[in-house]
């Protein structure tokens, strides 16, 4: 990943060290990996089809914390605190670049296909949740939400890695189900952790996607419960800046059984992530797989 700004402008050198540096779980790659080595694909092109994900990863954040104004990520300054606009953006866009590059060095026609159609998505995903998802309770438009956001990048990564593996049809749908189930599950506990986690873990106010007019599900759970609630009625006429109203309101989902009611979704995903690899080979890898499975719903809430 490093390598990629090698022999280009110091400035990007700098930017993609940065950002790299800046940590983060790696959760995509350890799935390219692990899937990968549980089928028996090669090494070498399941490193860089890691390097590809983590890179297009990589670029959809520098590019989400300029469009939302984020000045910190992971604890450390965002690039859009230290340089420009256009700056920002074309780092952004150098990095998918180089993202793609590495995806076209698997060698798979089928990878490159999947890669742009999941940057497609993730695009897409963005530009609803811009322009039509503020103030919406719906949970259609929820799940088409996470699944953009974050459970189509982890569908890539397994299926990814399937399809690099010599399996048949049937194992690469196995895996691509658990990379989707599992990342539906991901981005679930996060909502969850939107309310629960503590500012400084989180990197963000407590509560912050309500504070923009985000319903998450734990929300979803609490209107469903509560249609006539004053608040309620204020986030859903497009009053979530009344930041007065929509405390109140983070501070009664957080004593409801919403947040418990979302985490028995999230593992009803993990649980048919873990069904999906009931078929695919035992070993490490897969005891790994199964144990990052339970481990996204067994964190501390």
């Amino acid at each position: 990943m490093r390598s990629q700004a090698d022999d280009r402008h110091p400035d990007l050198r700098a930017a993609l060290e940065h950002l790299l540096a800046s940590g983060g779980k790696r959760v995509r790659p350890t799935l390219v990996l692990l899937t990968g080595n549980m089928l028996g694909a090669d090494p070498e092109r399941l490193i860089t089809l890691s390097a590809a994900i983590e890179l297009l990863h990589t670029a959809t954040l520098v590019h989400d914390d300029l469009i939302d104004g984020s000045l910190l990520r992971r604890g450390n300054p965002t690039l859009n605190t230290k340089w420009t606009p256009a700056a920002t953006v074309l780092t952004g866009d150098f990095i998918f670049a180089r993202a793609a590059n590495l995806a076209a060095q698997t060698g798979s026609l089928t990878v490159m296909e999947k890669f742009a159609e999941t940057l497609a998505v993730i695009v897409n995903g963005e530009l609803t949740q811009m322009f039509d998802s503020r103030g919406l309770a719906s949970r259609e438009n929820y799940y088409q939400r996470i699944y953009a956001k974050t459970a189509s990048l982890f569908e890539l990564s397994t299926n990814g890695a399937a399809i690099i593996s010599a399996v048949d049809d049937d194992a690469i749908e196995a895996a691509r189900l658990f990379g989707r189930e599992l990342g539906m599950a991901f981005q679930i506990v996060d909502d969850i952790l939107d309310f629960t986690g503590e500012q400084t873990t989180i990197g963000k106010p407590v509560g912050n996607d309500l504070l923009q007019g985000l319903i998450t599900l734990p929300a979803l759970y609490y209107i469903e419960d509560h249609p006539d609630n004053e608040d309620v009625h204020a986030l859903l006429e497009g009053q979530y800046h009344n930041e007065t109203r929509m405390v109140r309101l983070i501070e009664a989902i957080q004593g409801s059984d919403a947040i418990q009611r979302s985490l028995e979704e999230a593992k009803g995903f993990v649980a048919r992530a873990l069904a999906a690899l009931d078929s695919q080979p035992k070993g490490e890898e897969r005891e790994a797989l199964e144990s990052l499975a339970r481990y996204i719903v067994d964190r501390e809430f």
